[in-house]
């Protein structure tokens, strides 16, 4: 690509580099080795979630030089940094995954406060883990100056005596292992072979559902958000999107002309097509409230409810991420969903051209069955399912990709529990019933604090066999990889005295994920008598991050959001 002569006048990094009174700013980056030709050129923030947490953020440090790469080729002086992750799978089922959604909010603060306090111009954000990706994202259409997304990749998949296995497999085998259906040794050989690579778990779970969801929303390179992270060409699509970030200068083109309410449409679409992560209603909300869209847990359930089910991909179907990229990646799914009418193809995106345009040569592959026809789907409605009922006012959430039609109703009594850990040990030692609907609450992004996820008890009791057998709902949330009947983001959360919280063992539960009701068979007026002997309960987080993030936290209908967004801006970091 032809390096570009930008002109700084209407720039952020003007307040750093140029005039005599920046002389001393100026010094500081001559104490980088940079020359006087790149400190007036245009600065480009290159921010990843790299560290030595887990192999989803391991590539990124490799990646993010190729994006460096791609930015010099095109007249810009990159600027590399770091922000945290909170890696779900090594936080799962235990105190840490309370750190976990907080850490979103991190990621996006930290990343809007490099790029406020030395004045970037632009923004390549590199994310591995399942709230970095959203986090990422929120910080862009936040600060609004010209941005690209890369997904770090995914993980390859295991291979287990000739069967191919994710991380998915190993949580349920803890329940095998549980009632003594895999002896101790199998264990120990799964838990060495199930993650054979850097990337992202490699299924449809969080991350990739997020990956999805960067390029259905206009963020990112199309193809680039499917490449395995051990894929050298993953470095192509880095450089490459650290040169189209300096057109989007060029053009003056910013997220918020990107993340359109058409744009949440489409991502919302290919959630629900792809059989992807119920954590989608929580951040596209969340972002979409950073530039002011009004999209919240039933916007998203509305396109759910008429999205159909189309890709064959675990933990619900039969595929992994890697699959569907050789088959022809996330551009594939979208073409067959635009073919027929559900995407809007009008919307801009990051290569400057439309979504319809990027689309124009994507040819269907009908050698391959990781991905159906949008008119032959799987099932005609998403993945995905909203909720809502006297249990459930401000809304649930619930995955069905690759349940049968006789299990999306489910009735029973309530077996109620404060937290996960009591659950997952009465799940341990099996001392529950057929039937039974287990009730995890207090678990709320406020009352958690955090919104944990569930994966560990979800997990264990498909590897009893009881998976399809119980049902379980909760004011926190499931991991992507959770499948069952599992309920989630049930608001409003028992710490706000929502109706989950007034819930007794022996309740009869009534859950239709057909109809989309979620109710409990008590009157309005038995509610109301119980909610009158509620108490708020105290939690064990009184100071530090977590009862920072309790104090100004909202509800999971609205993202579990922790500021005003775009209401409450009185000007864009992009616009100083």
């Amino acid at each position: 690509m032809q390096s570009r002569v930008f002109d700084k006048k209407k720039l952020p990094s003007r307040y750093v580099t140029e005039g005599p009174a920046r002389a001393p700013h100026r010094s500081y980056l001559y104490a980088m080795g940079l020359t006087r030709e790149q400190i007036h050129q245009p600065l480009v923030g290159v921010a990843s979630s790299w560290n030595e947490a887990a192999p989803c953020n391991i590539s990124l440090m490799r990646q993010a030089q190729a994006v460096k790469r791609g930015v010099v080729a095109a007249g810009g002086t990159p600027r590399e940094f770091c922000t945290i992750t909170v890696t779900d799978g090594i936080a799962m089922g235990h105190q840490g995954m309370k750190s976990s959604l907080v850490s979103r909010e991190v990621i996006a603060d930290s990343v809007e406060l490099t790029m406020r306090g030395h004045c970037y111009d632009a923004l390549v954000g590199l994310a591995g883990c399942d709230k970095a990706l959203p986090g990422m994202m929120m910080a862009m259409v936040r600060l609004n100056v010209p941005s690209v997304f890369i997904y770090g990749g995914s993980i390859l998949p295991g291979s287990f005596r000739g069967q191919q296995v994710t991380v998915q497999d190993l949580f349920e085998a803890v329940g095998k292992h549980s009632v003594g259906d895999m002896s101790s040794e199998d264990l120990d050989e799964l838990e060495s072979v199930a993650c054979p690579s850097a990337g992202a778990c490699g299924a449809q779970f969080t991350a990739n559902t997020m990956a999805t969801v960067s390029e259905a929303i206009g963020l990112a390179l199309p193809y680039s958000a499917g490449a395995p992270a051990p894929y050298e060409i993953r470095d192509r699509f880095c450089m490459t999107a650290g040169e189209m970030v300096m057109e989007l200068i060029a053009k003056n083109i910013r997220p918020r002309d990107i993340v359109t309410r058409k744009a949440l449409e489409n991502a919302a679409t290919v959630v629900a097509a792809s059989g992807g992560s119920t954590n989608a209603a929580l951040h596209l909300p969340a972002i979409a409230h950073e530039c002011g869209i009004k999209f919240d847990l039933f916007d998203v359930a509305e396109i759910f409810k008429r999205t159909p089910y189309i890709a064959d991909l675990k933990p619900g179907g039969r595929y992994v991420a890697k699959d569907m990229f050789e088959v022809g990646g996330i551009p594939l799914l979208m073409k067959t969903l635009l073919d027929h009418g559900f995407l809007h193809g009008d919307c801009m995106t990051v290569t400057g051209r439309t979504m319809a345009e990027n689309m124009e040569h994507v040819k269907w592959n009908g050698d391959q069955d990781v991905v159906r026809p949008a008119n032959k789907p799987l099932s005609p409605n998403g993945g995905v399912v909203g909720l809502r009922g006297n249990l459930a006012p401000e809304g649930a959430i619930v995955k069905v990709a690759g349940m049968a039609t006789e299990k999306l109703k489910f009735s029973g009594p309530a077996r109620c529990f404060d937290n996960e850990e009591d659950c997952f040990e009465c799940v341990r030692k099996k001392a529950y019933n057929e039937g039974d609907v287990f009730v995890i609450r207090y678990e709320g992004p406020r009352g958690g604090p955090g919104m944990r996820e569930m994966l560990s008890t979800t997990a264990a009791l498909y590897g009893q066999g009881m998976g399809d057998k119980v049902a379980l709902i909760t004011d926190g949330r499931f991991s992507g990889a959770t499948r069952g009947f599992c309920v989630g983001h049930v608001g409003p959360e028992a710490a706000m005295g929502g109706p989950i919280a007034m819930l007794r063992d022996g309740d009869i539960i009534d859950l239709d994920a057909i109809a989309g009701t979620m109710n409990v068979r008590l009157s309005e007026a038995e509610l109301a008598a119980r909610a009158k002997d509620w108490k708020p309960r105290t939690t064990d987080h009184g100071s530090g991050a977590l009862w920072k993030y309790a104090q100004t936290v909202g509800s999971a209908m609205q993202g579990a959001v922790t500021h005003p967004g775009q209401a409450g801006e009185t000007h864009v970091f992009a616009d100083i």
